[in-house]
């Protein structure tokens, strides 16, 4: 009997970056009554706020509710009317500015250099740097178009793994690659939730939309975990709704 369900957020429970839509705060709220929820995912608690956190509805049992940004080296829980840290994982000074520094150079050798961008590509997200090939504000449909098949960005990430031995190097979202501590991912992150939650791993399950070798929902599956990839978060509810009919 699975007692926890961790789900990838961008592309899975929403569209990037944006907020999950009602059918989606409807069915987490359901699987909140008969199971735990984690969230991981790459960004960072502002996005989860804004994504997750206010979506939730009022009958939502968010003591059950694992939110983790930047790839599990955060976590947040909500207790007492309230949601908090119980850890974050950050980047020294020296590590951080070593990372942008090759991102720079690795950008100007690889020649991926959009004609658009919509802000900052590159977030300092303290426990996560990460790069949004067409900036932080890009639109959907921009992005959607710009590297469906990830082909763009495994480029850069095969430059950066020489640039940037010793950090786990992670395409992410629609646009983004993401950079942790060697050893983060998102098998990394589940094994913190097994730690603070004390769950049992065999009692988890995952649900992305990248869980295929390079993306970086694959970490889950090579872990061990059962897995369900999906297309988009309209499968996702439709996934939810099952698991819920199963455990009720």
């Amino acid at each position: 009997m699975k007692q926890l369900v961790a789900f990838d957020l961008d592309g899975t429970l929403a569209e990037s970056k944006q907020a999950l839509q009602q059918p989606m705060a409807e069915a987490i709220a359901d699987l909140l009554g008969v199971a735990h929820v984690a969230v991981i995912s790459g960004g960072d608690w502002p996005q989860f706020e804004k994504q997750v956190a206010s979506r939730m509805l009022d009958r939502a049992k968010l003591d059950r509710l694992w939110l983790m940004p930047t790839t599990g080296t955060k976590l947040y829980t909500h207790r007492n009317g309230t949601w908090s840290a119980v850890y974050a994982e950050l980047f020294d000074d020296e590590t951080k500015a070593k990372i942008l520094r090759e991102f720079d150079a690795s950008l100007e050798a690889t020649g991926f250099v959009p004609e658009q961008t919509w802000g900052e590509r590159i977030e300092d997200r303290g426990s996560q740097i990460t790069f949004s090939a067409l900036g932080q504000q890009a639109p959907l449909e921009a992005k959607e178009k710009w590297d469906p098949d990830f082909a763009k960005r495994k480029v850069i990430q095969a430059d950066l793994q020489k640039r940037l031995p010793g950090l786990s190097i992670n395409m992410g979202g629609a646009t983004s690659i993401d950079i942790t501590r060697e050893g983060v991912d998102k098998a990394y992150g589940l094994r913190k939730l097994h730690d603070a939650s004390g769950i049992p791993l065999d009692a988890m399950m995952f649900i992305g939309d990248a869980i295929f070798p390079g993306g970086n929902d694959y970490p889950a599956k090579q872990m061990g975990l059962d897995t369900v990839r999906v297309r988009d978060p309209q499968e996702t509810v439709a996934v939810i709704e099952g698991i819920v009919a199963c455990l009720k």
